[in-house]
């Protein structure tokens, strides 16, 4: 269910963006986990932006994917610290104790496949409705969320894994059809997925194979914000992996 190996290397790092505001914020939903924390230290260490704040269940204030509220309170408090110029969710689901991804349409459970949508489509749209209206007129901002490349039709061909597939599916259709609003009100704004590879975290663990390449979460992190300082007007509405390739839909 994982990429092959890849030898391509994804773009460079920045010292500090070259592409957004240094007097803006920059903010991270899912800030307490693997890839959200490794975002954080990133950003932190490049100081590229005037303010940095990161959500999850811990901070104050807290965010909880399943309770709007929590999640307007959260972007309202960003954008109180002015300009939001970079907006990353960092959030996703695939397993834990009670729930496993499918190996046959035998295992698709009604409870699992809401939830999987719950946290994985409805969440980061909810997130979306809040954030995107809060983004600059003018000047590049942009807002990224954490897709996976078994969210793609068009490149399934082992099948299996049914509730993160298809919600994964339904939260990339959910990032074009909001670009296209994003750009009526933001020309210059970019709303896009990133496919971050297989990361070494708690999601991703139990699933490693032999023949895949593995990043770490600082590698993940460097990667996508490469990514992010090299998108352009152009990208938004897209799905890249995180060499900055577009990935099929």
């Amino acid at each position: 269910m994982r990429e092959p190996a890849r030898s391509a290397s994804g773009p460079t790092p920045p010292a500090e963006f070259r592409s957004l505001s240094k007097t803006g914020v920059a903010v991270i939903f899912g800030s307490g986990g693997g890839i959200g924390s490794a975002l954080m230290d990133a950003l932190r260490s490049n100081g590229s932006f005037a303010h940095l704040v990161g959500f999850n269940r811990k901070t104050t204030p807290s965010i909880d994917l399943m309770n709007e509220a929590s999640l307007e309170h959260a972007a309202k408090y960003a954008a109180g610290m002015g300009e939001l110029r970079l907006v990353i969710d960092a959030t996703g689901f695939l397993h834990d104790e009670r729930q496993r991804p499918e190996k046959s349409w035998r295992q698709i459970d009604a409870g699992n496949l809401a939830r999987s949508f719950a946290l994985n489509a409805i969440g980061p749209a909810l997130i979306m409705k809040h954030v995107l209206p809060l983004l600059p007129r003018s000047g590049k901002a942009v807002f990224a969320t954490l897709s996976a490349r078994v969210g793609s039709i068009g490149d399934n061909r082992l099948g299996g894994w049914y509730a993160y597939r298809a919600s994964k599916a339904a939260l990339n259709q959910l990032v074009r059809t909001s670009a296209v609003e994003l750009a009526r009100q933001s020309p210059e704004a970019i709303c896009v997925a990133l496919h971050p590879g297989t990361v070494a975290t708690s999601l991703s663990a139990p699933f490693a194979a032999t023949g895949l390449k593995v990043h770490t979460p600082s590698e993940a992190a460097h990667h996508l914000l490469g990514v992010v300082d090299e998108l352009t007007a152009a990208s938004n509405g897209g799905f890249f992996d995180w060499r900055g390739q577009p990935v099929t839909w």
